[in-house]
């Protein structure tokens, strides 16, 4: 007789993947708020702004022309010529259409990257704090996370020693963003030449520069590795529309890499999902096309939100706060308040804070350990400047109550 024992029909590989803290914390928020409770959500990445309108318009003009068809997997011909315009225009960067490839988002464009790069055992050394997704997508391609970090007194920028000390015959590129999510760092362009030079040795090293918050610096120029001559023919970028057009519904991401890398992400995207929504890519190339008025004027609001936000947390005894330079984050050290409690709840770590501030202020943020740093927390200042005056006061509060 067949055994009737039990067992799962899910993979090792999706059951050993962690769930994405931020959507985690995003859904947490949404449950408490349908308590009746006024949650203030400072959790995910996303801008509040509404695309702009000219960007709007181009879809709507797409639509009515019939541009509804499926679309060569790496994107129409329009949008990788208006992604490899854009590429030399600001970027300085030599990606030609061929070696540029649309996906439903940058963190596709990532995933694709892993897995074509990537066979099991090969490492990827990623710069911490990172974003959740990172160590996730490298691990489910194969490989493993070589995570190097640096806390608040360094500003969270790991220098060249410290990548070159964890590279090994196994790594097959670094992972970083700039400006970084979690931390809203920015590398300036004589740090990521350092780490450029350092990479002169380790030429089998490639690396992958997420660019997505590019448009949200608040210290000028953004630099890109990929123009350091000792990287250049191995550097892949990331980038997309999310951040700085507001279209993080559209889903629409890119690369540019090396021919044979992004051949493969052509291939790879071939047999998984194919050609990213049209309407998103007619949009997509007006945006990059037009003026970036709105888009600077987003980045003046952020500025002034992390202003408002910086100066309330700096008041708040036991946070320690520095100041970034870009997206729209802030990533305070709250390891004071380990061990601490308000006479009911005892918060051990910060999954315990991010737990404790969401049920007892109302305020979703999210642990810095999906990060890589532990003793941190993220909060989002992408939010109007009122909800995040009354966030601020409200943490304050809760964070008075434990002694």
């Amino acid at each position: 007789m067949a055994s009737t024992t039990a067992t799962s029909p899910l993979s090792d590989r999706v059951t050993s993947m962690e769930e994405s803290a931020t959507l985690r914390m995003a859904q947490l928020g949404r449950e408490v708020m349908a308590q009746g409770h006024d949650v203030i959500s400072l959790s995910l990445g996303e801008p509040d702004f509404d695309t702009p309108e000219h960007i709007k318009d181009a879809a709507k003009r797409a639509l009515d022309a019939g541009e509804t068809k499926y679309t060569p997997v790496p994107g129409t011909a329009q949008l990788r010529k208006a992604i490899s315009d854009k590429f030399k225009r600001e970027n300085g960067l030599d990606y030609a259409p061929s070696q540029i490839v649309v996906s439903t988002g940058a963190k596709q464009s990532i995933a694709n990257v892993c897995y074509a790069m990537l066979n099991p055992g090969d490492e990827a050394v990623i710069l911490g704090p990172f974003w959740v997704s990172y160590s996730a997508m490298v691990e489910v391609a194969g490989g493993k996370a070589v995570i190097v970090g640096a806390g608040i007194d360094r500003d969270y920028k790991v220098n060249p020693d410290e990548i070159a000390a964890a590279i090994t015959d196994r790594t097959k590129f670094i992972l970083f963003s700039s400006p970084c999510n979690p931390t809203g760092s920015v590398y300036s362009a004589e740090e990521l030449a350092a780490i450029s030079k350092m990479l002169a040795d380790y030429p089998h090293v490639y690396v992958v520069s997420d660019e997505i918050y590019e448009h949200i610096n608040f210290v000028g120029k953004h630099a890109s590795i990929g123009n350091c001559p000792e990287v250049k023919d191995r550097t892949i970028t990331v980038n997309g529309f999310s951040k700085g057009f507001a279209m993080t519904g559209w889903r629409l991401g890119y690369l540019g890499a090396p021919q044979e890398i992004a051949d493969a992400c052509n291939k790879l995207q071939g047999q998984n999902t194919s050609g990213a929504n049209s309407i998103a890519q007619a949009a997509g190339a007006h945006a990059l096309n037009s003026d970036l008025g709105p888009t600077i004027a987003m980045k003046e609001a952020f500025a002034r939100r992390r202003e408002l936000i910086i100066e309330g947390l700096e008041k708040i005894e036991g946070l320690k706060v520095n100041r970034p330079q870009g997206a729209f984050y802030i990533f305070p050290d709250v390891s004071h308040f380990f061990g601490k409690s308000d006479g009911e709840t005892t918060v051990n770590d910060a999954d315990d804070l991010a737990a404790y501030l969401l049920v007892n202020a109302h305020v979703a943020t999210v642990t810095g350990d999906a990060f890589g740093a532990p003793d941190c927390l993220r909060i989002s200042y992408a939010a109007s400047e009122e909800q995040l005056k009354e966030a601020v006061r409200r943490i304050d509060e809760a964070l008075g109550r434990l002694k």
